[in-house]
C-alpha cells in the first residue's frame, strides 16, 4: 500500500504503545515504525516484495520485545525453502532494533513472474524461531512454529497458541509514504491479549449446542483460540478490522486509532516506548569474532589489499584488520 501524504510525522513514529482494556480483559501494544524501518530497508535496497516481508517481521519483532522488562534480546529468525530462506530481527531491550534478510534471486524472480509474492508464497515452507535471551547467566528460552506458506499474523497466533497459551490477534502493515519527493518505508502493527482474572473463562466450552436450525450458525469455540468468551471474542473481533492504511497513516496518532476501536469500552494508555533501528556490531566484537576462526580459514578470507575484511550483513558497516593484528591477539590469549 502506498500513501501519499507531506505532513510531518516527527514525534508519532518509531515508538510502542501500550494499553489496556479493562472492560474487556485485554491488553496490547501498538507500534508505529518510521524513520527506523526506512533507514533499514534503504540500506539494503531489497526488492520491494521483500522489504515488505521484513517490514512486517520488523513490526511483529518491537511488538513482542518491548513487552521484555529486563535487560536482555529478542530475536526472531526464520529459515525456509522460500524465494527468503532466512530472515532475522533483533531487538535488544529496551529500544533498538536491527534486521537483516537473505534473498535466493531466482526464487524471488520466479515468485515475481508468477505473481505470488504475499508473505507466505515468499518464506515457504520451514520453521520460525522466538529467542528470548536474558544474558548468560540464564537459560536461553526458544519458541519454534512450523512454516506452511502462511502469513507472520497466523505464525503469530500459532506461535501464543502452542508457546504461550494466551488468547492474542495480531495486525501488521507495511508500505510506503512518499515525503520528501520519495517513498519512505512504514510498519505498523497492533497486538492484543485475553488476560481474564478467572482463568475459568479462558476454558473452550466443551458441550456442543446440539441441533440447529438449517443455515444458522454454530457459535461454540467459533474463536480460533478455542474461547467462547463474550469479552474476548469482541476485543478479537474490533482487531481485525484495522486496515492496513490506519496502521500506516503518518498522520493517524496511535491513540486515536485505539479510541476508534475501544471508545465504548475504554481504553487505558501507558507511557510510550521510543525505539530506533541500531546494530550491536563493534571493531572489537568483529575482532574476537575473526580470532575465533580456523587460521586458514582467515587466510582465505586477506584481500587483495592484504586486509583481512568483513563486512556487516546488519548495517553494511565494513571492518578492515591488519592480519598481525588478529594473530597478535592469538598469540597473546585472546
Amino acid at each position: 500500500m502506498a500513501v501519499d501524504d507531506s505532513m510531518s510525522a516527527i514525534g508519532l513514529d518509531d515508538r510502542v504503545i501500550p494499553f489496556a482494556v479493562p472492560d474487556l480483559d485485554v491488553r496490547g501494544r501498538v507500534v508505529r515504525l518510521g524513520p527506523s524501518i526506512d533507514t533499514i530497508l534503504d540500506r539494503h535496497g531489497y526488492p520491494e516484495p521483500v522489504s515488505r516481508v521484513l517490514g512486517e517481521a520488523a513490526a511483529l519483532t518491537v511488538l513482542l520485545g518491548t513487552a521484555l522488562k529486563f535487560e536482555g534480546r529478542f530475536q526472531l529468525q526464520t529459515k525456509s525453502d522460500g524465494a527468503i530462506p532466512m530472515m532475522v530481527v533483533d531487538f535488544n531491550a529496551p529500544d533498538n532494533f536491527r534486521a537483516v534478510a537473505h534473498i535466493d534471486e531466482a526464487k524471488l524472480a520466479e515468485a515475481i513472474a508468477l505473481d505470488k509474492v504475499s508473505t507466505g508464497e515468499l518464506l515457504g515452507e520451514g520453521h520460525l524461531a522466538m529467542t528470548v535471551d536474558q544474558g548468560s547467566a540464564t537459560t536461553r528460552y526458544q519458541g519454534i512454529v512450523t512454516l506452511k506458506r502462511q502469513s507472520l499474523e497466523e505464525v503469530a497466533h500459532q506461535y501464543f497458541r502452542q508457546s504461550e497459551q494466551i488468547p492474542t490477534r495480531v495486525r501488521l502493515g507495511v508500505g510506503t509514504v512518499t515525503t520528501g519527493g520519495r517513498p519512505q518505508w512504514r510498519a505498523g502493527g497492533i497486538l492484543v491479549q485475553f488476560m481474564p482474572h478467572s482463568a475459568d473463562r479462558l476454558r473452550a466450552a466443551d458441550i456442543h449446542p446440539g441441533d440447529v436450525p438449517k443455515g444458522h450458525e454454530i457459535l461454540a469455540n467459533a474463536d480460533p483460540d478455542g474461547i467462547a468468551d463474550d469479552a474476548w471474542m469482541e476485543a478479537r473481533s474490533l482487531v481485525e478490522t484495522v486496515e492496513d492504511h490506519e496502521l500506516l497513516d503518518p498522520t493517524l496518532e496511535s491513540e486515536r486509532l485505539l479510541y476508534r476501536l475501544f471508545h465504548e469500552r475504554g481504553a487505558r494508555v501507558f507511557e510510550p516506548v521510543v525505539v530506533h533501528e541500531a546494530c550491536r556490531c563493534s571493531r572489537e566484537r568483529v575482532l574476537s569474532m575473526l580470532r575465533g576462526f580456523a587460521p586458514e580459514d582467515r587466510k582465505a578470507m586477506i584481500a587483495d589489499d592484504g586486509k583481512l575484511g568483513v563486512t556487516c550483513e546488519f548495517c553494511s558497516r565494513r571492518y578492515a584488520f591488519d592480519p598481525a593484528e588478529v594473530e597478535d591477539g592469538q598469540a597473546a590469549g585472546e
